[in-house]
C-alpha cells in the first residue's frame, strides 16, 4: 500500500476517526457535556452523522495526511442486557432482551445502545515509540468509568486495538485500568504530545481533573508546582460536575507506557471550568508538536502549568509556541458552544499548520475573529477550514473528538493492519456501506425495536471483513 509522505523525518501523525455506529441517538447520558444534556430527545441522524465523519476524513487524505479508521462497537450492547438478567433472567432472545428491557429500564437499554465510541479521542491514551522504555508504541484503552454508556466500551476497544496494532516488536496494547473510580481513565482527550516534530521525543502532559486518593493529594500538597515553584493549596473539586480523569490513572499510565520522568507533566484542569462544560481537556486546549492552543483559564496553575511545558520542552531543544485565548477574546461558554479549542491541529505534509474546526466556529462572529488573528499572528497555524459536523457536535463532540493521533515511523506503520488505513476506494467503499445499512433517522424510543441488534450485527460482520479485522465482536466471537 502507498502511503503519503512521512510529514517529519521518517514518522508522521496517524488519525483514527471512529466510524459513527447505527444506533448514534441523542439519549443526554452525559452530565456535564451540554450539548449532551441541551439535545437529549432529539431525531438523530445515523446516516448523516456517519457520512460527515468520513467526509471528514476524506478531505484530510486529500490533503496528503495519512488517515486510519476505527469501528464501531456493537449495539445494542444485548450481552450486557443478558448479563444483568434482561429477558427471562438472561436466557431469552435477542428479541425478548431488548423487549423486556425496553420496558423494565429503558434507562439501561440506552445505555447499552450509545454510539459514543466513535469519539476516538477517549479510545486509548498512546506514546509513541521515541517516548517509551522499550522503544515500541504503546496503548492503552481507557476505562471510562464517569458513566456507564461509556464503561461499557473498553474491552471491546481493547480487541479492536489489538487486531489493528498487533503485538510484538513495534506495538503495546495494554489491558484498560482497573474499572474503579480511582483510576477512572478518559483516554487521549485528557493527554497533550509536544515535541519539536512528530518524529522526535516529546514532553506528555497528562491533564486530570481530581485525585482520588488522600495519600495522593498529601504528596501533591508537598511537591513543587509545575513549574518548580512552591505549590498553592490544591483547588476543590468541581461543586457542580464530577471532574472524570484522575491523578492516579494519568500516573499509571505514564508508568505503563515506561515514560521518563524528566519527560512527563501532570496538570491540574481547572475545577470551575468543568462546572461550565469543560468535560474533558480537548475542550479547553490542544497541542500538536510545539504549537499549544489555550484557553486562559484552561489549568488550575495557570501561567505555573504553561511555564512547566515550556521548560520540559525546552530542555528537548525546542520552543513552545503559545497561542493563547483570553476570557475576553473566547469567553469560555462560548468555547464549549463553538468548540473552537476541540478543533484538530494538523502538520501538513509540505509544511505549516491547518486548523481543522466545527462549522459552529465558522458561524460564532468572536470565534471566526480570533481565528483570523491566529492565522494573522507569527505562529505555524497557516490556514482553517471548517467542517460540518451537525451531528457529532450536537451530542458534544468536535473534530478532535473524533480522532485518535497516533505517531508512527514508517516501519511502524507498515506493521499496522492494512485494513484500518483509509485509501479513496476504501473511503467509497465505506460510503457505500453507510448508506447500505444505516437508518436516515432514530429517535430514543426506536432503541426498543428489536430489529436494530440484526441490522448493526449484519452490518458488522461486511465491516470486519471490509477491514481485516478477523472476530472482534461478542455476536461473532461466540459462534
Amino acid at each position: 500500500m502507498l502511503y503519503p509522505p512521512a510529514m517529519a523525518g521518517s514518522t508522521r501523525e496517524v488519525n483514527f476517526d471512529g466510524l459513527v455506529g447505527q444506533t448514534h441517538n441523542y439519549a443526554g447520558l452525559s452530565p456535564g457535556n451540554l450539548a449532551s444534556e441541551k439535545h437529549r430527545g432529539a431525531v438523530s441522524s445515523p446516516r448523516r452523522a456517519a457520512l460527515q465523519g468520513l467526509a471528514k476524513m476524506r478531505r484530510l487524505m486529500e490533503l496528503g495526511l495519512t488517515q486510519g479508521v476505527l469501528p464501531p462497537q456493537e449495539r445494542p450492547d444485548v450481552w450486557t442486557l443478558r448479563r444483568l438478567g434482561l429477558g427471562k433472567g438472561g436466557r431469552g432472545t435477542d428479541a425478548e432482551v431488548i423487549e423486556e428491557a425496553a420496558r423494565r429500564s429503558p434507562a439501561l437499554l440506552s445505555a447499552c445502545s450509545s454510539g459514543s465510541s466513535m469519539w476516538t479521542a477517549n479510545a486509548a491514551t498512546v506514546a509513541p515509540s521515541a517516548d517509551t522504555g522499550d522503544g515500541r508504541v504503546h496503548l492503552t484503552p481507557a476505562n471510562l468509568v464517569a458513566h456507564l454508556h461509556r464503561a461499557l466500551e473498553d474491552r471491546q476497544t481493547e480487541r479492536a486495538l489489538r487486531a489493528i496494532f498487533r503485538e510484538g516488536p513495534r506495538f503495546r496494547v495494554h489491558a484498560p485500568l482497573p474499572s474503579v473510580t480511582a483510576f477512572g481513565d478518559e483516554g487521549a482527550a485528557n493527554h497533550i504530545r509536544l515535541c519539536a516534530r512528530h518524529a522526535e521525543p516529546g514532553v506528555q502532559v497528562f491533564v486530570y481533573g481530581r485525585c482520588a486518593l488522600e495519600e495522593t493529594r498529601e504528596r501533591i500538597a508537598r511537591t513543587p508546582g509545575a513549574s518548580g515553584a512552591p505549590r498553592r493549596e490544591p483547588p476543590a473539586d468541581p461543586r457542580k460536575y464530577v471532574a472524570r480523569q484522575t491523578l492516579e490513572a494519568s500516573e499509571a499510565i505514564a508508568r505503563l507506557h515506561g515514560l521518563s520522568e524528566e519527560r512527563t507533566l501532570f496538570v491540574r484542569q481547572n475545577p470551575d471550568v468543568i462546572d461550565a462544560g469543560v468535560f474533558h481537556n480537548d475542550v479547553i486546549s490542544v497541542g500538536n508538536e510545539n504549537v499549544l492552543l489555550y484557553h486562559e483559564r484552561a489549568f488550575a496553575e495557570g501561567d505555573a502549568a504553561i511555564d512547566g511545558m515550556r521548560q520540559r520542552l525546552r530542555g528537548l531543544g525546542a520552543d513552545l509556541v503559545e497561542i493563547r485565548v483570553t476570557e475576553e477574546e473566547v469567553s469560555v461558554e462560548e468555547a464549549v458552544a463553538t468548540y473552537l479549542f476541540n478543533s484538530q491541529i494538523v502538520t501538513l505534509p509540505g509544511g505549516g499548520m491547518m486548523l481543522v474546526c466545527p462549522g459552529e466556529c465558522e458561524r460564532s462572529e468572536r470565534v471566526r475573529r480570533r481565528i483570523d488573528r491566529m492565522l494573522a499572528d507569527d505562529n505555524p497555524v497557516e490556514r482553517v477550514e471548517f467542517f460540518d459536523l451537525r451531528e457529532s457536535m450536537r451530542n458534544g463532540g468536535g473534530p478532535a473528538c473524533l480522532r485518535l493521533r497516533v505517531a508512527l515511523t514508517d516501519e511502524e506503520l507498515a506493521a499496522v493492519n492494512p485494513g484500518a488505513i483509509l485509501t479513496p476506494t476504501l473511503v467509497g467503499e465505506l460510503e457505500a456501506w453507510v448508506r447500505r445499512h444505516y437508518r436516515e433517522e432514530l429517535r430514543p424510543a426506536d432503541l426498543a425495536d428489536p430489529r436494530l441488534v440484526d441490522e448493526t450485527r449484519r452490518a458488522l460482520a461486511e465491516l470486519t471483513e471490509m477491514l481485516g479485522l478477523g472476530a472482534i465482536y461478542p455476536f461473532q466471537m461466540e459462534r
